[in-house]
């Protein structure tokens, strides 16, 4: 099973949030313990404290790459920024809600779907130099 076959079966089990499904995946790609990961997570499930605002699986994406560049914020901030862009372009929005099509009735994007989406594009980053 791959990374994100992985983090997509977790989200789908129902124990892990969507920002969960993705930090814990690839919490050993950067050194964090993944209990410790998996509370940093918890807050974000639903949108953010269920306010269904910013995707979970793109925030967990950027505990992954906070962690990744450290104390470097510019190449975090570009990392995410790239991530974010494809998950847009990809699915037609980043904000829960809009996902989930609570709004307009029009789902775009299936949570274990938008799970599956982060973890590629994260994983993409994670490939590229870090010097």
């Amino acid at each position: 099973m791959t990374k994100i076959e992985l983090a997509r079966e977790r989200k789908l089990s129902g124990r892990w949030n969507c920002a969960q499904a993705i930090s814990c995946t690839y919490c050993d790609a950067v050194g964090v313990d993944e209990s410790a990961m998996n509370a940093a997570g918890a807050a974000f499930g639903s949108g953010m404290g269920c306010l269904e605002g910013t995707c979970g699986a793109i925030i967990g994406a950027g505990l992954i790459i906070g962690a990744r560049h450290n104390a470097d914020r510019a190449k975090a901030m570009k990392a995410m920024r790239r991530i974010i862009e494809r998950f847009q372009e990809r699915n037609g929005a980043t904000i829960c809600k809009h996902l989930k099509g609570i709004d307009s009735g029009v789902t775009l994007r299936q949570c274990p779907d938008c799970v599956a989406d982060a973890a590629e594009f994260l994983e993409d980053e994670l490939a590229l130099p870090n010097p």
